[in-house]
């Protein structure tokens, strides 16, 4: 990850809970980075930095640091999102809803991060955390052969007319 602002830390949240080793180069982090499983570089980016990287993310409010780490990102065949110009990257981030097992991702290819936050925020009223224990009964179920109880099938009944309003 290069930048340790907001939006860097919003994804370095969520690589961090995907099990990704993560490496800031970042000047100036944010606080809360600083309590988090990874490795902080506190310099600017300098190219070279995705020699050894997987995956890369810019989250910079420099738009020429942004480009920069982009075209070494390409050059090394790094997959790469960048924050501010979507269309420069290889790939987006939808905006997820978890609610253990399930898992809701709502994405607009990158053209506005923001609208697809909105859109999850307004499911995440709709799919509450009984939407967890509902997934781990059926899980339990399938794992086991045979179908759901018929009180896990109400339950899920009962889940989704509260969606239909």
């Amino acid at each position: 990850m290069v930048g340790g602002g907001a939006v860097a830390a919003r994804k370095i949240r969520k690589l961090l809970q995907a099990g990704a080793e993560v490496v800031v180069v970042s000047p100036e982090v944010r606080p809360e980075l600083e309590s988090m499983d990874l490795e902080i570089r506190r310099r600017a980016y300098e190219y070279g930095d995705l020699e050894s990287a997987d995956l890369a993310f810019t989250a910079t409010d420099l738009r020429e640091v942004n480009a920069a780490v982009a075209e070494e990102a390409k050059r090394r065949g790094v997959r790469i999102n960048v924050a501010d110009r979507p269309a420069e990257g290889d790939f987006a981030v939808p905006s997820t809803l978890r609610r253990g097992g399930l898992q809701v991702a709502v994405s607009t290819g990158g053209a506005s991060p923001t609208l697809a936050r909105r859109i999850r925020a307004e499911l995440e009223e709709n799919f509450g955390p009984e939407w967890a224990g509902v997934v781990e009964r059926l899980d339990a179920a399938r794992r086991a052969g045979r179908a759901p109880d018929e009180d896990v099938e109400e339950e899920v009944g009962r889940c989704l007319s509260r969606l239909r309003g």
